[in-house]
């Protein structure tokens, strides 16, 4: 039996560029371009990066809503990257997502009832029983068993993301994919929601794979967290380690840039120039070098290697030993 739920292996995400009137493939776009990792049951992994580095993309790939270029995803032990939709549709029970936006991800049309009620119906829990888990879940996640015939326009943000949070915990789930699942709401918001996910893995023994962009957020509610730049992981450890240790260059600028809580404090601010390369022309060596103030010229032409520093630290960068004070 492996010790991992989830593994992705060197997973792949390709989109072809098509010009002309004859709609020729020119290039493409490599949204994730290499990613590979493991989840263990009952943790939480969180994915952090700037807009546009493909940890949304990672995230839909692994819910098998796109098809990888290249790459393997391991379930439970399972290779399940080439399972129809069909073959697929068993395992959906199993892996669920919380979408980043709660007004967008929920459908006008239906009661929060019918809402909640769907993925019981597609996967064909008796209908006696269904009333009764749809308000079990209202309660679960902090709602009232009478928002059941409401519809989501009646709901603030913080609410729908809760209705959101219930329809995935519907079919009892191993593993939740939370997409930016606080990014949309109010600060005072966003640390209700983390309690609540908190929470409720502790009580049904959840697995999160969380993405996110607030270093902050991450801290909070994260036991190992992978820094994604350009489509791929160039730092990979524990919480802890990460926030006191970081070894990437793109880390320590990410971590310099979280707000102290205290106006006497003091941070040595990292600031890097120019954007981000396109994703459709990654620059050569080190993608990350057109923006690192310690690049040299080894960087712009050997791609580094990513590997073990030393307690499942993993790093890709030629000089993550010397900058490491």
């Amino acid at each position: 039996m492996t010790q991992y739920l989830l593994e992705a292996q060197n997973i792949k995400m390709h989109f072809p560029l098509k010009k002309g009137i004859f709609s020729r493939k020119e290039n493409f776009v490599k949204a994730v371009d290499g990613v590979s990792f493991a989840v263990k049951a009952g943790e939480t992994l969180s994915i952090v990066g700037e807009s546009g580095c493909g940890k949304s993309t990672t995230g839909r790939v692994l819910m098998k809503l796109l098809d990888p270029t290249e790459g393997r995803i391991i379930f439970e032990g399972e290779d399940i990257t080439d399972f129809s939709a069909d073959k697929i549709r068993p395992y959906r029970k199993e892996f669920q997502m919380i979408f980043q936006d709660p007004y967008a991800s929920l459908n006008p049309r239906l009661t929060v009832k019918e809402i909640i009620e769907e993925p019981l119906i597609v996967h064909n829990l008796e209908k006696s029983k269904r009333q009764e888990r749809v308000i079990e879940l209202l309660e679960v996640v902090g709602l009232n068993k009478y928002h059941a015939n409401r519809y989501p326009h009646e709901f603030s943000g913080g609410q729908r993301q809760r209705i959101g949070i219930a329809r995935a915990l519907a079919v009892n789930p191993k593993l939740i994919i939370a997409d930016e699942p606080v990014s949309a709401l109010d600060v005072s918001i966003q640390s209700q929601i983390l309690n609540l996910l908190k929470d409720l893995q502790a009580e049904f023994n959840l697995t999160y794979l969380f993405i996110a962009h607030d270093l902050s957020v991450v801290e909070h509610i994260s036991d190992r967290v992978a820094v994604m730049y350009l489509g791929r992981i160039v730092e990979l450890t524990d919480r802890d380690r990460l926030f006191k240790h970081p070894l990437h260059p793109y880390t320590k600028a990410l971590l310099s840039a979280v707000p102290i809580p205290d106006p006497s404090a003091k941070k040595n601010r990292i600031v890097l120039t120019g954007d981000i390369p396109s994703a459709a022309n990654p620059p050569s060596g080190c993608t990350f070098h057109t923006r690192c103030p310690f690049a040299k010229d080894v960087c712009v032409e050997t791609t580094p290697e990513y590997r073990d520093y030393g307690d499942n630290h993993f790093v890709a960068c030629h000089f993550a030993e010397e900058l490491e004070g």
